[in-house]
């Protein structure tokens, strides 16, 4: 068993809210604690990894009992905190629309592979941002990436990975796959 000073039951929550009830969380507690949070959301893995490199709190690991995902992760103290900086690089939804045709642009869809399954937009390419740091290379870097998700967040993080990775043509669909009132295709036979 893991000592913690703080427990956090995310568990039915989805993207974005595991990581908003984590922040809000954090913020109330004093620098070196350790916080459990329990999710359900199997895309919790990859967000709260990438929110505590982020933020600069430690994500420590995780762990499965049952459907249930425990995550750990340290408060970071005043000398390794980071502002959380949004990816400057955005489209709307009509935006994207407009740029559905073009040769040049991928779209890229970061959400787990059961939200892909059930609507995605036709001809996106779907890497789970918690595959996308190995799964770079699949991607052409001379095209533009949009990025997009479900809400808007998890796809702001892997707009950062791949500037990070040198793609220099990366814009965050902000508005995600909630608010995208365009054409979609379902795979997997449903």
């Amino acid at each position: 068993m893991i000592q913690t000073d703080k427990l956090l039951d995310a568990k039915g929550l989805a993207c974005p809210m595991p990581i908003v009830r984590t922040k809000k969380a954090m913020n109330e507690m004093a620098p070196g604690e350790v916080i459990e949070v329990q999710a359900t959301d199997k895309g919790s893995l990859a967000d709260m990894k990438a929110w505590a490199k982020s933020s600069g709190n430690q994500y420590l690991g995780s762990s499965e009992d049952g459907d249930v995902l425990k995550h750990y992760l340290r408060k970071a103290d005043q000398s390794e905190e980071k502002e959380e900086i949004r990816f400057p690089h955005t489209v709307t939804n009509a935006e994207l629309q407009q740029e559905l045709n073009r040769d040049d642009v991928i779209v890229l869809d970061v959400r787990e592979p059961a939200e892909y399954a059930f609507g995605h937009i036709e001809g996106a390419v779907s890497i789970p941002l918690g595959e996308l740091e190995n799964r770079t290379a699949e991607l052409d870097a001379e095209k533009e990436v949009i990025v997009i998700c479900r809400t808007g967040n998890r796809s702001d993080f892997a707009a950062k990975q791949l500037a990070d990775k040198g793609f220099t043509r990366v814009k965050n669909a902000v508005e995600g796959m909630t608010q995208w009132d365009g054409a979609t295709e379902q795979t997997g036979g449903f």
